[in-house]
This record gives structure tokens, sequence and C-alpha cells, in this order.
């Protein structure tokens, strides 16, 4: 597929082959290359309240979320 690919931008107007550019770019920026999909939900965030276990209860964070809405 990649020679196809080649192949058919080489034919392109110069004109034409920046806006190709301008397009893969665009798809690199949607579809990161190893990065998450879009929509994939991420677990950075796992065991960011580690420091405050056993001193919080998980009612207590549940009313302190509803109060920073």
């Amino acid at each position: 597929m990649k020679k196809e690919i080649e192949m058919k931008i080489r034919n392109l107007p110069v004109a034409i082959k920046r806006e190709v550019l301008d397009y893969v770019e665009f798809l690199l920026r949607k579809y990161p290359v190893g990065g998450t999909p879009k929509g994939k939900f991420k677990f950075n965030w796992s065991g960011g309240l580690s420091d405050i276990k056993g001193k919080v209860t998980s009612v207590e964070l549940q009313h302190k979320a509803m109060e920073w809405r």
C-alpha cells in the first residue's frame, strides 16, 4: 500500500501535494501513533489519591466533588 500511495502522490501537482501533507498532519494529530485513540478512556489518574487513603471516605469525596461542580 505504501508504494501505491507514494506513486499516486508523486503524480500530483505541487500545490496538491501541500494539501496532502496538511491532511496527513491533521490525521496524525487526530490519530496519534502509539497514542490512545480518541474516545478511549485513559487510566493515567490511577493511584492519584493514594496519599489520602484511610483519611477520607468515598462518601466525603463524593460530597467534595459535588461542591466543585
